[in-house]
């Protein structure tokens, strides 16, 4: 298993270059079954890391440009009235893909915004009185552009905590630079697929059955409470949020080859899955907040 996953984010790496930290958070987020938030800057390799990790993985990819004026119908589909049977038929909306990319998610108005919540938590969607199971395994990946942007709508609550992570892809380092401007970028057609749908999804039950000491859970409860009582936190992290931790540093582990997972773990992954939860609405675009690094810094590691 650590193998295969090695092999994944080899493929991802040849295209993505430099940001093997951040490939192997998304590959976590989506072994944790959870939904990915990219915020950055344009033009700085977010669709190459969702299309290389869904073709790296045999995954059906769809992306979809959201824009002021998309319709909720766009994401999830729309019912038309068929003359030939006098019924309506269901166009699927792309939505029905395994990995959607939900690119420039904060253009769209906040009611498309919407439409993705009951897809992201039931995965299913709901049109015209029947329910529509979305394919399995089902990951969004969003893409977010800086507030300050024209054209921009804020996410609300309620939609950021639906996103287990949030990365940043930030600059590439020199060298990966120099390399894009000596063509030497390699093209997303060789990527090869190296983990079948079947083989995903036997490798996120296994990350379920990963062990959690009390420990360990208890450190975790540790930083939750702290978010809770201490005046430096905007707001507070909820119990979604600390379940988010268990099972994303249970796929951390997984990734790093075992079956337990350790404080190191734990901090690893606080930042991409407690940061934007704990923000104020005015830093939804901090790449660099101190956070969780004020927590890892104020709770002690229990022993």
């Amino acid at each position: 298993m650590h193998t295969l996953l090695g092999n994944v984010i080899t493929q991802i790496n040849k295209v993505v270059l430099g940001k093997e930290h951040q490939v192997k958070l998304a590959l976590a987020c989506l072994l944790a079954k959870g939904h990915l938030l990219i915020e950055d800057l344009p033009g700085m390799g977010k669709t190459t890391l969702s299309h290389a990790l869904a073709d790296s993985l045999g995954l059906s990819y769809q992306r979809a440009q959201f824009t002021s004026d998309l319709l909720p119908a766009d994401i999830i589909g729309v019912s038309t009235f068929n003359q030939k049977t006098q019924s309506f038929d269901f166009h699927q909306g792309p939505v029905f893909n395994q990995v959607l990319l939900c690119d420039e998610i904060n253009r769209a108005s906040p009611k498309t915004q919407s439409a993705l919540l009951e897809a992201m938590e039931e995965k299913q969607v709901s049109i015209d009185g029947q329910t529509h199971q979305l394919p399995s395994p089902f990951f969004v990946i969003a893409t977010q552009n800086p507030l300050h942007q024209s054209g921009t709508f804020p996410l609300p609550e309620s939609q950021l905590d639906r996103f287990l992570m949030t990365i940043s892809l930030d600059y590439p380092a020199r060298t990966a630079e120099l390399a894009m401007l000596k063509g030497a970028i390699n093209p997303l057609s060789i990527i090869e697929t190296v983990l079948s749908p079947e083989q995903l999804s036997a490798i996120q039950s296994q990350v379920e059955e990963v062990m959690v000491s009390d420990v360990v859970l208890n450190y975790i409860l540790d930083l939750v409470t702290l978010s809770r009582t201490s005046a430096e936190i905007p707001n507070p992290l909820s119990p979604r949020a600390s379940k988010s931790l268990v099972i994303s540093a249970k796929a951390w582990a997984v990734i790093d080859g075992r079956d337990y997972v350790t404080h190191d773990d734990v901090q690893t992954v606080l930042g991409p899955v407690c940061e934007h939860r704990m923000r104020a609405e005015t830093e939804l675009f901090t790449q660099h907040s101190n956070y969780s690094k004020y927590l890892i810094e104020s709770v002690p590691v229990r022993v």
